[in-house]
């Protein structure tokens, strides 16, 4: 019994201390359960963590349904938007016929749509007000309706404004060779700021032998498949094919154009103005005015307490909106057509119902016009003069100069511009504080005395020579006399020079990216005291807010422009207030200049815009282009050039800088044609998607297309910063070190860039030791030993801003038109 108890006596198990060694357990790979991770933490707790929501898995069937159903209401959308264009529910289809010829008859293809071939056509002339070759019509036979209008391509402007708003544009080809350049010039235009649908006609197939209709198309289809790839064209000389047209224009897929699509806009229909003061005669000719534009709305609900923009006009606001009868109804019959009024437009006055107030403005929630933030210039802190400031002020005062300050500039603050006391630095001073980027005074003094030794007469040395050859050079030049007068009179000799210099400073620029000449006369320290070195361009920092601008103090910023652009645009796409799309509404705008009515009255269409929070107000915009293939004149940085943003057109004095991902952005001296290139500018904002396109204006009033882009941001802190490169001749080299000489040319320049770190152009890098003498040269270090052939660089860096140039007036340009073998010059300008 003993020995039983003994045995049955169960002995205690070993525990390990915390210095056993514990091997890695098996992954086997399995989960692990609530349970087996609360043993293992023993009670600890691990730190609170945001958990994500948990994606609900789905089965594949479900999935597939899902997708299915997206898929569907996604086409059920894009159909009933298509079928509600022209429809009794939404606007008139809007088409805009073009010629891009000058052998192509516009008017031709508008006079066979306006027959009746159709079947129950009712159409009405002058729907469009001022345009005089514009009209509706109404196809029961579709269940649509159309406005038709012809525009000419010699109005830039026009064209540019009515193709914004167009659903549909007609292109009218030559049969023969299509477009002519300027149609291809008017096609870049439109293909920059956005293509609507569209159809290509053309005249006289119909005429050609039979044999040859075959040829005729094909060879014009190759033509056409450059611009318009996988493009239908429509022979249009008779009322079936106009039919066929028809069809084709109410049934093709409408491209959407984001900058349109998020905005109500409208083109004016019928269009009256009434003067602020009556009794006054004169108000009515240059006064401010009530206006009242009446037409369909497109696009987005219209708000009245939102501000409207007229294309070339300007910013203005609402006083009420109206719903008068709807001119174009589409269950109208033949036996009720239209009767235009004496005017041409047409006259829904008689037998009509009165005219239903919809909204009108609440003067606390309507927008306002402000456009510049308002500036204190006492804002900033000033401490009480002392005595001896004063009599010192008093002294200066009493000893006024006279001396170049920036435009704007009042006297008590020309007063604090420093004078160096030289009259050859009066241009240097003027271009500092003017924040101005033309640094290549000293170029420009070059060119001016190598213009002056050219012009001397180069061979003064050999005057008999020229003596016995002046009979032979009389004669020879009395033939030309004539011919030569009359070459010359065409010709600018300002514009030649300028256009010389700009040449030459663009090549220069190419070879010698950034180099400039250190002045002899001016210590390298004082002409370029506002640059600085850095250290790497990628890495160094660069405060955004050091040193801006009195203009910066002007404009309007946002804490986050995206965030902004995607809340503004979502409201948008939300709202339900406001005159809805395709109602026929009358728009009553307050303080406008009567300019507007004598510009509908000249002609032109009337375009209006609804504008989104914020769009009225200045900031700096920035927008990518690229070079246009047609231009190649060299087109200089801070050079006055004319916008089109959007619905928008300005003119501003933009900076060039590179397209690149950094906080810091390199400034380019012209528009390179091989690489896009960010153009930065004071404008009003504009949410983007928007094109934009860039014009010259020559001295004659032609405007040249430069380039063409897209919106990029709005963006004040962006850092765009000039570059300039100071170069060095190194003469003795002995290993690592070297003299270098002719980049300074005294002692102090030298110690003031000292700590600037050097290269050369073989890839070398290094710094300055020491200088020798007292005339320039200076002991520099090197990571490896330097070449004879090398150039040693210093690169120097300032930041840069554009300048405020912005106007919103640009004039009509004039526009070279090739009729018939002979060039004539148009005068556009109608005002």
């Amino acid at each position: 019994m003993v020995e039983m108890a003994a045995d049955g006596e169960k002995q205690q198990g070993h525990r390990p201390g915390i210095y056993k060694q514990k091997n890695k357990g098996h992954k086997h790979g399995k989960h692990r359960t609530k349970g087996e991770i609360e043993r293992e933490n023993k009670g600890r707790v691990s730190v609170t963590v945001l958990t994500k929501k948990q994606r609900k898995e789905q089965k594949k069937m479900d999935r597939r349904h899902k997708a299915n159903q997206l898929r569907k209401n996604k086409k059920d959308m894009v159909l009933t938007e298509k079928r509600r264009l022209g429809s009794r529910d939404g606007p008139p289809h809007l088409v805009v016929v073009v010629s891009l010829h000058a052998q192509a008859d516009a008017g031709a293809i508008t006079k066979l749509l306006r027959g009746e071939g159709a079947g129950g056509i009712v159409h009405h002339d002058r729907c469009i007000s001022g345009v005089s070759d514009s009209f509706g019509l109404i196809l029961p036979r579709f269940k649509q309706r159309f406005t038709f209008l012809s525009q000419s391509t010699a109005d830039m402007h026009s064209l540019l404004d009515v193709t914004k708003i167009a659903d549909s544009l007609v292109f009218v080809l030559d049969s023969t060779e299509g477009w002519d350049t300027y149609g291809d010039y008017c096609l870049s235009c439109v293909f920059a700021q956005g293509l609507p649908s569209y159809a290509l006609v053309c005249q006289g197939v119909s005429e050609l032998p039979v044999k040859k209709r075959v040829e005729s198309r094909r060879a014009l289809s190759k033509i056409t498949e450059a611009r318009f790839p996988d493009a239908r064209l429509f022979p249009l000389d008779s009322e079936q094919d106009a039919t066929l047209l028809l069809r084709h224009l109410g049934t093709q897929r409408q491209r959407k154009l984001g900058f349109r699509s998020k905005r109500s806009h409208l083109i004016a229909q019928h269009v009256t103005f009434t003067p602020n003061n009556p009794v006054d005669s004169t108000s009515g000719a240059t006064g401010l005015g009530t206006l009242c534009v009446s037409g369909y709305v497109r696009g987005r609900p219209l708000r009245v307490d939102r501000l409207v923009h007229i294309s070339g006009h300007g910013d203005f606001q609402l006083s009420q909106i109206d719903a008068p009868v709807d001119p174009l109804p589409l269950n109208l019959t033949v036996s009720r057509p239209l009767k235009p009024s004496k005017g041409g437009d047409v006259d829904m006055q008689e037998n009509e119902a009165p005219v239903r107030v919809l909204m009108k403005a609440d003067p606390s929630n309507r927008e306002s016009l402000q456009a510049e933030a308002e500036v204190d210039p006492m804002d900033g802190e000033q401490t009480w003069p002392t005595e001896s400031e004063l009599l010192e002020a008093e002294e200066a005062r009493k000893k006024k100069r006279v001396m170049k300050v920036p435009k704007g500039t009042s006297d008590y603050q020309a007063t604090w511009i420093v004078d160096e006391g030289e009259e050859e630095n009066g241009d240097m001073d003027e271009e500092s504080s003017d924040n101005d980027d033309d640094d290549d005074m000293m170029d420009e003094a070059m060119d001016k005395e190598d213009g002056e030794i050219d012009s001397q007469d180069p061979g003064s040395c050999c005057d008999s020579e020229e003596e016995e050859e002046e009979e032979e050079e009389e004669v020879c030049s009395t033939e030309r006399a004539g011919a030569d007068q009359r070459y010359d009179e065409h010709m600018d000799e300002a514009a030649e020079e300028e256009g010389l210099k700009r040449y030459r400073d663009a090549r220069a620029n190419e070879m010698f990216p950034d180099e400039v000449d250190t002045p002899l006369d001016t210590p390298a320290r004082i002409r370029f005291q506002r640059y600085r070195g850095l250290k790497s361009f990628r890495s160094s920092p660069w405060d955004p807010m050091e040193n801006l601008p009195l203009d910066y103090s002007r404009i309007f910023q946002f804490q986050s422009f995206e965030r902004t652009r995607r809340r503004i645009l979502a409201e948008a796409a939300a709202e339900e207030d406001g005159a809805m799309d395709g109602w026929y509404v009358t728009l009553h705008i307050i303080d406008v200049p009567f300019s507007v009515m004598e510009s509908v009255q000249s002609g032109k269409p009337l375009v209006l815009v609804s504008l989104l929070p914020h769009e009225q107000k200045m900031s700096v915009m920035h927008v990518l282009v690229q070079r246009h293939p047609s231009n190649t004149e060299p087109i200089k940085s801070k050079e006055e050039l004319v916008f089109h943003c959007g619905f928008r057109r300005f003119r501003a004095s933009p900076i060039f800088s590179q397209h690149t991902s950094a906080d810091k952005h390199k400034m380019e001296r012209f528009l390179r044609p091989d690489a896009p290139i960010v153009v930065s500018l004071y404008a009003p904002i504009t949410f983007p998607p928007s094109g934009v396109l860039l014009f010259k204006q020559r001295n004659d009033g032609i405007q040249d297309l430069v380039a063409t882009g897209s919106l990029l941001s709005c963006d004040p802190q962006r850092v765009v910063l000039k570059r300039i490169v100071l170069s060095g001749h190194p003469f003795k080299i002995n290993r690592r070190s070297a003299v270098v000489r002719y980049m300074f040319f005294n002692r102090d320049d030298i110690m003031w860039f000292k700590p600037v770190e050097l290269r050369t152009k073989w890839g070398r890098r290094g710094h300055i030791k020491e200088a020798l003498g007292t005339h320039g040269h200076m002991k520099c270090v090197f990571d490896n030993q330097l070449r004879s052939q090398d150039t040693v660089l210093m690169n120097l860096y300032k930041r840069v801003y554009p300048r405020w140039t912005y106007d919103p007036y640009v004039p009509a340009p004039l526009t070279w038109v090739k009729r018939e073998g002979t060039v004539e010059m148009e005068d556009l300008d109608m005002e």
